[in-house]
């Protein structure tokens, strides 16, 4: 099942599921105003989500089914049937407008680093040490809080550029949501925006590399489990826009992470309790060149077949 967050006009923010037709199916009602509701509300009552939804569905009185192209892409008309029509998606949303909103509100966010090879050759090239290569091949994975919930961004909101970096780059991750007992509910994509050259200064930078508003952008949907044949072979791809230009491309396979997932959550939640819907990210095997940092006005967009697409423009804070 996959399920989006949205907001319209007038009503706020709404609950869809999506369908194989990409078309959004609006199941807001008192006991589901948000993803993280309905999936408290699941689990309090020991049933499964899809049977959770199906019931909720025949309760709700909902319009003619959205198209979810209509939300995801800025330059979409959907059909007049579609119950939704866009001349164009504001970048950033406009309340006024109908738009995408974060696929879940999470209470933290928590990051993995150095979990694919290649980011830990890059680190360590950078900071002439071989911590990060020590720490790839360790026992214990590199794990470090990221964010709250009024840091993040979900789908066209700004990432930020920290005041005091001027390298600033995109870390484009699969991202894991957790209940408190540390199942593994669903996922999501992320940007795990980070100032580099804070943290390549010294490590002991790393949580204001890491964490300032704006630093983490996730979505478009929350993807459960049933719908992933194996979360270990996904083809991730990031493009970076500088106007029409496409700045960066780059491409990595989820087969290249080091750990799984439940051993980062086994090292998480070491005498460390987590808030239920906690959201995992699982570390970058994208490296944007030192040369192309970000800057005000670039469009990051994170793809993985099936989440959509993450899009997020850039601003200098």
């Amino acid at each position: 099942m996959k399920l989006i967050q949205f907001h319209i006009p007038n009503l706020g923010k709404r609950v869809g599921i999506v369908t194989r037709e990409n078309e959004v199916i609006d199941v807001t009602s008192d006991e589901s105003r948000g993803v993280l509701e309905i999936l408290k509300l699941a689990k309090s009552e020991r049933v499964s989500l899809g049977v959770l939804l199906a019931d909720i569905q025949e309760k709700v009185s909902a319009p003619t089914p959205m198209r979810f192209t209509a939300f995801q892409d800025a330059d979409t008309v959907a059909d007049d049937d579609g119950g939704l029509t866009l001349e164009r998606l504001e970048i950033p949303p406009n309340e006024q407008l109908p738009h995408l909103m974060l696929p879940i509100d999470t209470p933290e966010v928590w990051g993995c680093g150095v979990t694919y090879k290649r980011s830990a050759d890059m680190r360590d090239d950078d900071s002439e040490q071989d911590i990060y290569s020590r720490v790839y091949h360790a026992d214990r994975p590199e794990i470090f809080f990221k964010a709250t919930l009024p840091r993040c961004v979900g789908p066209n909101g700004y990432i930020g550029i920290r005041s005091d970096s001027v390298l600033t780059a995109a870390e484009p991750e699969l991202a894991y949501v957790l209940s408190d007992t540390g199942e593994i509910l669903g996922y999501t994509l992320c940007n795990d925006v980070s100032a580099w050259d804070i943290e390549r200064e010294n490590p002991l930078y790393l949580p204001q590399s890491k964490i300032y508003y704006g630093c983490c952008a996730l979505g478009p949907m929350f993807i459960t489990p049933s719908e992933i044949d194996d979360p270990y072979d996904l083809h991730m791809t990031c493009t970076i826009l500088r106007g029409d230009e496409e700045l960066f491309v780059g491409e990595v396979n989820t087969s290249q992470i080091n750990w799984k997932f439940e051993q980062l959550t086994e090292f998480l939640m070491r005498d460390n309790p987590i808030p239920f819907g906690t959201v995992v990210s699982t570390g970058t095997g994208i490296i944007v060149p030192n040369e192309l940092p970000l800057i005000s006005g670039d469009v990051v967009k994170i793809e993985i077949d099936g989440f959509g697409t993450l899009s997020n423009p850039v601003k200098q804070l």
